[in-house]
């Protein structure tokens, strides 16, 4: 991505960190050099250190992906409109901070059914937490016919690019109400996320 170099962030648990928050990614694929991007939920498996995922076998973009194939999945976490108006120091300029999760890899294609199923499983639970209100069981009926019309693939990660716009360049007090901004238009519920972020 687009430098200056203190946008950028190296801290691969950082950009874990928005993946488990922010897990609708989008898929950039590529084929007879036409692109093909679908938005799709994401699970970091933290064993295998790949993305799991699925994706409707009638979505073309299913032809671009073969094992093998480099894509690129980007995540989106929170962004917000700064204005001049919250810095402390004089002669700012309006801009946007945003956090950005970029990750390049290959698929490799689920093919067994029961791990497609597992694979489905594993992120109903990670998207149910905390409260689970909802468990899908291995031998829920509906898998046997849901499994055929997915495509159950896994990402094997090469590469991580962050792009954290957070007001790095400007002062101390001025980053501080920058952050409290952003909290303040994403909501008190994504604080503990901006902890991780800001922490050095």
């Amino acid at each position: 991505m687009y430098p200056p170099p203190h946008h950028q962030v190296d801290d691969i648990d950082k950009m874990i960190a928005v993946i488990k928050q922010y897990p609708l990614g989008m898929l950039v694929s590529v084929k007879d050099n036409k692109p093909f991007l679908t938005h799709i939920p994401f699970i970091y498996n933290a064993k295998t250190g790949r993305l799991v995922a699925h994706i409707d076998k009638n979505n073309p973009q299913l032809e671009t992906l073969q094992n093998g194939t480099s894509v690129t999945v980007v995540f989106k976490g929170p962004d917000c409109y700064i204005s001049p108006s919250i810095y402390d120091s004089e002669d700012q300029l309006p801009t946007w901070n945003y956090i950005i999760t970029h990750v390049t890899g290959n698929i490799r294609l689920i093919k067994n059914p029961e791990a497609a199923k597992q694979s489905m499983i594993a992120m109903t639970k990670f998207l149910e937490k905390s409260e689970h209100k909802f468990v899908l069981h291995k031998d829920n009926p509906k898998m046997e016919r849901f499994v055929n019309y997915i495509q159950a693939f896994e990402i094997e990660i090469t590469n991580w690019e962050g792009k954290f716009k957070l007001s790095q360049d400007k002062s101390e007090v001025d980053q501080a109400n920058a952050k409290d901004t952003l909290i303040k238009k994403s909501g008190a519920s994504i604080s503990g996320f901006i902890k991780i972020i800001y922490d050095k």
